[in-house]
């Protein structure tokens, strides 16, 4: 149900989303602009494009959230992470951009999820590609999600330049 499980493992889903932005802003402050555009591999985002993909994420998770929260059952509409990353190479989507839109929604969402009605967290809802699973699975999901791409992003950030 959960495919960033193995990243969330015994750690607090709530702590974990709470602080990404935070570690988001410390990586992306000290790797520069430069650094933010090296690409792992070809064919392979860089950490700008992972930003821009979280911060994507976060409007997705938003709405798959509040939806939850007031459809019975609610079956989520899965997205194509590539066909949205389409736009990413555009100079346009920087890093301060993405960082300022995923940490505004980010911070919405904590709120929003801190302050869900009794019982929510064991709500049922569906993916069409993952099954059932209850609200705590998404937060979960967003946990892993963010640990998998900080992981990520770190990797890049202590890459040394080439020269």
């Amino acid at each position: 149900m959960n495919p960033y499980a193995s990243f969330l493992g015994e750690q607090d889903p709530l702590a974990v989303i709470g602080t990404t932005p935070g570690r988001l802003g410390a990586l992306f402050g000290t790797m520069g602009a430069a650094g933010a555009e090296r690409n792992p591999a070809p064919g392979k985002w860089s950490a700008r494009q992972i930003l821009c993909h979280l911060a994507d994420c976060e409007v997705a998770f938003a709405f798959r959230l509040r939806q939850a929260v007031a459809e019975p059952h609610y079956v989520i509409q899965p997205f194509d992470q590539d066909a949205w990353a389409r736009v990413y190479g555009s100079a346009a989507l920087d890093v301060a951009s993405a960082l300022q839109t995923y940490s505004a929604l980010r911070k919405w969402n904590v709120k929003f999820i801190e302050n869900a009605p009794p019982g929510t967290m064991s709500k049922t809802l569906n993916h069409p590609e993952r099954g059932d699973m209850t609200f705590q699975t998404v937060v979960e999901t967003m946990a892993g999600h963010d640990l998998n791409h900080l992981r990520q992003i770190e990797r890049l950030a202590s890459t040394p330049a080439l020269q």
